[in-house]
């Protein structure tokens, strides 16, 4: 009866556009994942590149003028600095400029979603640039974060269909249901231990509650961005996958996910080798 209420409800259109562009983004996603070095690196660039620019016409960030340009400026100096393996330099542009808007903005604040949108689109390429610069370890954990957030939002869209019940966050995203996220969460800790499973022959209590994190903070940076388009009367942040919005629709939650799987890595294990407080290959 669920499978019925979901080939009723749900638009064959709508679903072939999701299944479609998220098969192709993740067969290059992953190629490049596995590839690393600097075709990894160049895929990062680009991505806080996109994901800067969609920011920015989303939330009309150009009007902010000086600023934007700043931010703009900052972030591919940043990337440069990344991009040949001076990666202190590169964070420490990010947070010093975010400092530094913050300052010269604290009285007139019309510069809040720049400088949102600066440290949102770091995230973006940095948090995975990073982890995956860590080695063996690195991929390992980029496998762990993808194969997660993407268990979690295929079954959330299909448990969320098919049991339907109460509504999630009606105001930010009226489709998003609590069972949705429940399912979500169930198959992102299940997908996230059979990966570890697969890759190192055992399931620890970290990878669990790893798991678990990675699956709450994607669907909260789901909910975030649909929060965000919401705030400035927007429906897709972009126009780069044909028919379905711009790249920041597709990876909001792997965003969230990798920047909070960098910060764990970061405090237990250090900022050199933040990939091997989860694996140890």
């Amino acid at each position: 009866m669920g499978l019925g209420r979901l080939v009723a409800n749900a638009t064959w259109t709508d679903l072939k556009s999701r299944l479609i562009s998220a098969l192709i983004l993740g067969i290059a996603i992953l190629l490049l994942t596995f590839a690393g070095g600097a075709a990894f690196r160049i895929l990062c660039v680009a991505t806080c590149i996109i994901v800067f620019d969609e920011w920015m016409r989303m939330t009309r960030g150009k009007r902010a003028g000086d600023i934007y340009l700043f931010a703009r400026r900052a972030l591919f100096v940043s990337l440069v600095a990344f991009f040949f393996g001076f990666h202190a330099i590169a964070v420490g542009i990010v947070v010093l400029s975010i400092g530094f808007i913050a300052l010269v903005d604290r009285g007139e604040r019309k510069a809040d979603w720049v400088m949102t949108g600066l440290g949102y689109a770091a995230l973006a390429g940095l948090a995975p640039g990073l982890l995956r610069d860590d080695g063996a370890e690195g991929l390992a954990v980029l496998g762990l974060i993808i194969c997660v957030v993407w268990a979690t939002d295929v079954f959330a869209y299909f448990t969320g269909r098919m049991v339907g019940g109460p509504k999630l966050l009606p105001m930010v995203s009226p489709k998003k249901t609590i069972s949705g996220a429940l399912g979500g969460l169930a198959a992102g800790v299940g997908f996230g231990a059979l990966y570890s499973y697969w890759l190192v022959g055992s399931v620890g209590v970290l990878v669990i509650v790893l798991s678990i994190i990675l699956s709450v903070v994607g669907q909260a940076g789901d909910l975030y961005e649909s929060w965000v388009k919401r705030r400035f009367g927007v429906k897709d942040s972009g126009r780069l996958i044909p028919g379905h919005g711009g790249l920041m629709d597709r990876i909001d939650a792997l965003i969230f996910a990798a920047g909070a799987a960098w910060v764990f890595g970061m405090l237990v294990a250090g900022a050199e080798h933040p990939a091997r407080a989860i694996f140890r290959l």
